[in-house]
């Protein structure tokens, strides 16, 4: 006999009850195993009463695998006390029945806290019914945060609750940095990481964890003396020193330089034969020339042009002046153009502006760097321009022009960013951009580069430029360019990497195509040619074998989605899109983010779930987009500068402005680390295999 008696809910929120027990329980050998099978309970119940019964089989192993099999009867009556306003719903009322559902049972008993923990899986309802709405909370139609705990209520009400480690309302949670909140927590000689919904200490260099699991004490073991700084190479300006593995390592000069890596000394490039333009002159600098021409001469050193007084009309400038002086006003001061004809419109170069637009007709349209009009992109009267790029050539800058390659950074997370012929870098500090220390990562001069993304794995940057066109790559450490695709490319607008299965993806705006490839460009194919007008931004999520991208066709802008291998192709977001110009995906929270030029918004979405949510609003003309921790970082033609937004916050937080100002475009980020939690490749099923083999 079991008697309980249930007296309501503490100060704690426990529910506080006694139990008697008397009688004797069946003996169990000790180490054996019990299994309980599942099984239903009959319930009736009127005003003040509760009965059920039932019968259960069970089994249990022995530590010498005999097994046997038992039964019980189950019979209980609970005793309670109704609400005595309630006399008009108990009135005629007559004993209801119900059915409890059993399938499965778990206990288990732990040691360290004394404690045992139960748990089971259950449904109540009618005998014969199988239409009793189910609450959302079994049915997985709650819409919590996939880090929240969905507690069921009475009939279909329930509620969500952030799990340990993370804040929000249940619907969206997002997660605690306990290291930043508590410094401290790991102790001295640890450095403290944050994860999703907790946290990790790890020892620093030289130190391991103690017996007690927790405090960090100093490791006898070899040392990496190229971390520490006590190697015996030369100057970071001058070598590099890489760690072997024990206490050894390797010293190697810097491009640009020569020795044996403990000793460098400059090459002088300028005693090299056609480093510069015949009509320049060389100028020998620590690990690199520079190149400028000659009185007389314009360029940028490695091509240089006779310079004459007056320079010749573009071809831009003589379409304009010819429809400017086609004039049927005799007596002007002035040339004005016909009524109704266009006039092409020219920057202070003479090169094409990349919108234009005719005036009398009210239409728009891009152009090209000869002024011819791109497919796809005119747009009728009330219209907002077109989204064009300047695919017009920076002219080279005054005075000497750097050689096109890497300049080497210390390893640490990094912004990089698009800027016509370079891509610039700016060290984060957690997610504070130290503006002062931004510079030029590389000089691609004649390129206009359009977008960036970066393989964690062997630390290289990528990107894609308009004017070859060509996709091209090149190391952080330093080095030289290597091209990875050339041909067959005519505005390659997006890039992204898979660094899971070593996969190189883009969008070509004009191809109007969605193509994939190896990292080292061989093995290409086309993935989707069809039902694309505009392709731009795309992102991977190689956890899912997942491909993203984004189309901003005025007539109908869309988001999609598909496989990897080019299957289970869907369109994910169509509805209140304009401009979906940058995307990115966050691999901790799984979430796809986009910035739109035309609503001025930026949003997230679950794609698995597909909850939408707006982060930001009242934003200008943004291009790219690139997810970091809790942050979106932005670039913004209008403002020509790179925007910082706080997703928890919904509000922009910092701006950045680089010293040259014109057009920002394509954005990433350089992790320390992968992300973490990603699958291998051979979980990711056979038809993200089927991409890896491209034949």
């Amino acid at each position: 006999t079991i008697k309980q008696e249930f007296k309501g809910i503490d100060e704690h929120d426990h529910l506080v009850m006694s139990t008697d027990l008397d009688g004797r329980l069946p003996a169990v050998p000790l180490g054996s195993t019990v299994q309980i099978k599942p099984y239903k309970e009959i319930h009736q119940y009127s005003r003040n009463f509760i009965i059920s019964s039932s019968s259960c089989n069970y089994t249990i192993t022995s530590p010498d695998g005999d097994v046997q099999t038992r039964s019980y009867q189950w019979r209980q009556s609970i005793i309670f006390q109704t609400c005595p306003y309630d006399e008009a719903g108990w009135a005629g009322a007559t004993l209801t029945t119900q059915q409890l559902s059993v399938d499965q049972i778990f206990v288990m008993f732990d040691a360290n806290n004394h404690l045992i923990r139960y748990a089971m899986s259950n449904k109540i309802g009618p005998i014969h019914s199988s239409l009793l709405e189910q609450n959302p909370c079994f049915s997985g139609r709650h819409g919590c945060d996939i880090n929240a705990v969905c507690t069921p209520g009475e009939g279909v009400r329930f509620s969500c609750e952030c799990t340990a480690g993370f804040a929000g309302d249940g619907r969206y949670c997002h997660d605690i940095d306990e290291c930043r909140e508590t410094p401290s927590v790991c102790g001295p000689n640890a450095v403290c990481s944050n994860q999703p919904g907790s946290l990790r200490c790890e020892c620093s260099a030289g130190f391991v964890f103690a017996s007690d699991g927790k405090t960090c004490v100093e490791e006898n073991r070899p040392v990496d003396h190229c971390q520490r700084g006590s190697h015996d190479c030369d100057v970071p300006q001058r070598a590099l020193c890489r760690y072997t593995g024990g206490s050894a390592y390797i010293c190697s000069c810097l491009p640009g330089f020569e020795g044996n890596g403990r000793g460098c000394r400059d090459v002088d490039e300028c005693q090299q034969q056609d480093r510069c333009h015949a009509e320049a002159s060389c100028s020998n600098t620590q690990g690199s020339f520079t190149c400028q021409c000659r009185p007389g001469f314009h360029g940028d050193g490695f091509h240089c042009s006779p310079t004459f007084s007056e320079r010749e009309k573009t071809r831009c400038e003589q379409q304009r002046a010819s429809a400017v002086a086609d004039s049927d006003v005799p007596f002007s001061f002035r040339p004005r153009p016909t009524v109704g004809r266009y006039v092409p419109r020219c920057d202070e170069r003479g090169a094409y502006e990349p919108t234009q637009c005719h005036q009398s007709i009210g239409q728009c349209w891009c152009v090209d760097a000869n002024g011819q009009e791109v497919p796809n992109t005119r747009t009728g009267p009330h219209s907002s321009p077109p989204l064009c790029i300047d695919q017009a050539v920076t002219p080279a800058p005054i005075g000497p022009t750097p050689r096109p390659d890497v300049q080497p950074i210390a390893p640490g997370a990094y912004l990089l960013f698009a800027q016509s012929g370079k891509i610039e870098h700016v060290p984060l500090d957690g997610y504070i951009m130290r503006r002062e220390e931004a510079k030029p990562l590389l000089h691609v001069p004649d390129r206009v580069v359009i977008a960036v993304a970066y393989d964690c794995v062997e630390k290289m940057v990528y990107w894609t430029d308009i004017t070859g066109p060509a996709i091209s790559k090149a190391s952080l450490t330093g080095g030289d360019i290597y091209v990875c695709s050339s041909s067959e490319l005519q505005s390659p607008e997006g890039i992204a990497i898979d660094h899971v299965a070593r996969l190189l993806f883009w969008t070509d705006s004009t191809r109007d195509t969605i193509e994939v490839s190896k990292l080292d460009g061989s093995h290409r194919r086309v993935l989707f040619d069809t039902d694309l007008v505009n392709p731009r931004p795309i992102v991977t999520n190689p956890a899912y074998g997942r491909l993203y991208w984004a189309d901003w066709n005025r007539d109908g802008p869309k988001i999609e989605m598909s496989n990897m291998d080019g299957t289970g192709r869907v369109v994910l977001v169509k509805d209140n899109l304009a401009l979906p110009n940058g995307l990115t995906f966050d691999y901790e929270n799984q979430q796809l983010c986009w910035a739109d030029a035309g609503t001025r918004k930026v949003e997230c979405m679950d794609p698995h779930r597909q909850l939408r949510r707006n982060i930001v609003e009242g934003i200008q003309y943004p291009f790219a987009l690139v997810s970091f921790g809790r942050n979106l970082y932005y670039t913004d033609w209008r403002r020509e500068a790179v925007v910082a937004v706080d997703r928890h916050l919904g509000k922009e937080t910092e701006e950045f402005l680089p010293q040259k100002r014109s057009r920002l475009y394509g954005i990433t980020t350089t992790a320390t680390q992968c992300p973490q939690g990603m699958t291998s490749i051979s979980q990711r099923g056979k038809a993200h295999l089927s991409v890896i083999s491209l034949a």
